[in-house]
């Protein structure tokens, strides 16, 4: 990991909220602002119940539309969509969507992006879900093509899983780079954001049988390794790909669930729990010591939760 990584301020972000209610909506990122967050996300599933306890239109809502909403109750918030199902989008239609977005909300676009997992999901709307090893090859396709249509406005490709001879995609971003935000844990696709992202975000999610998630990659040990992949692929931009952790679980002071209800929830030993990033509880102190160990560690310097109001406390004395 490379020194500037290591000097990275801290930022903080949201996902998820009234994303089908445009008042409540508003009344949302406008109190996620106030409270001194950087960014808003939305998610990209299809069908999915809602899993934070909320309306499930948090996670099947279209991803787009609601940034556009957000963008205009508010005056900083960087927004977009995590992480884009690139399974569900051909390249070249989604970058001039990226772009008119950007356009539309000031280019304060992040572009969020994984392979896409979940099988059930691509069936209920009648596409097969490819094999994880094409799916990451082609995704690796989908990168290349929209870094190059959002840079410079054309491309020719032809890739094993895609191809593209656009001349002119017609809108310019309002950004002169779009950042990429990629979310994954398999190795390739570590390799891939080594290439392509701005923002890596770990998740630790593995995934069994028709693409259903698990803690399975929640070791510390294991996120030691694939951040050093991560910076090993880099080279010399290592220092230039900001560290993410996508937060599973926070409960700050009385509202943190007990060890042994983590333990249950995730099936894992206690010692995982304690290290990992993605369970942030306990109190203001033991989170803000766990952040900053976390960072010497792994670097991570950006991290993204669902309790905007309950986890301001720790954001606070990290500011």
């Amino acid at each position: 990991m490379n020194e500037p990584a290591a000097r990275q301020a801290y930022r903080f972000a949201v996902q998820g909220g009234s994303l089908a209610d445009p008042v409540a909506l508003r009344k949302e990122v406008q109190t996620i602002e106030a409270l001194g967050y950087d960014e808003f996300y939305t998610s990209d599933h299809v069908g999915r119940p809602g899993s934070d306890g909320r309306s499930g239109g948090m996670f099947v809502v279209e991803p787009f539309s609601p940034l556009i909403v957000a963008a205009g109750a508010t005056e900083r918030l960087r927004l977009g969509p995590l992480v884009l199902n690139c399974e569900l989008y051909n390249p070249g239609l989604l970058a001039r969507h990226v772009a008119t977005v950007d356009r539309l909300t000031g280019g304060r676009l992040i572009l969020g992006m994984g392979t896409g997992y979940a099988a059930a999901e691509l069936a209920a709307i009648g596409m097969p879900i490819r094999p994880p090893g094409p799916r990451v090859t082609r995704f690796g396709e989908v990168l290349h093509i929209l870094r190059g249509l959002l840079d410079d406005g054309s491309l020719a490709h032809a890739g094993e899983h895609e191809s593209i001879d656009m001349h002119d995609l017609g809108v310019e971003p309002h950004q002169a780079r779009v950042p990429f935000l990629i979310g994954g844990n398999g190795p390739r696709v570590v390799r891939l954001a080594g290439r392509y992202a701005d923002i890596f975000q770990f998740t630790g999610l593995t995934h069994g049988e028709g693409g259903t998630p698990s803690a399975g990659g929640f070791a510390l040990d294991d996120l030691i390794h694939r951040s050093r992949l991560l910076s090993e692929t880099a080279g010399a931009r290592d220092g230039e790909i900001e560290r993410s952790a996508l937060v599973q679980v926070t409960g700050v002071g009385a509202d943190a669930p007990s060890v042994e209800d983590l333990v249950e929830r995730f099936r894992l030993d206690a010692d995982v729990i304690a290290d990992c990033p993605f369970i942030l509880c306990g109190s203001v102190e033991q989170i803000v010591d766990k952040i900053e160990t976390t960072r010497e560690k792994l670097g991570i310097t950006h991290y993204v939760v669902r309790d905007p109001e309950g986890f301001a406390p720790v954001m606070e004395v990290l500011r």
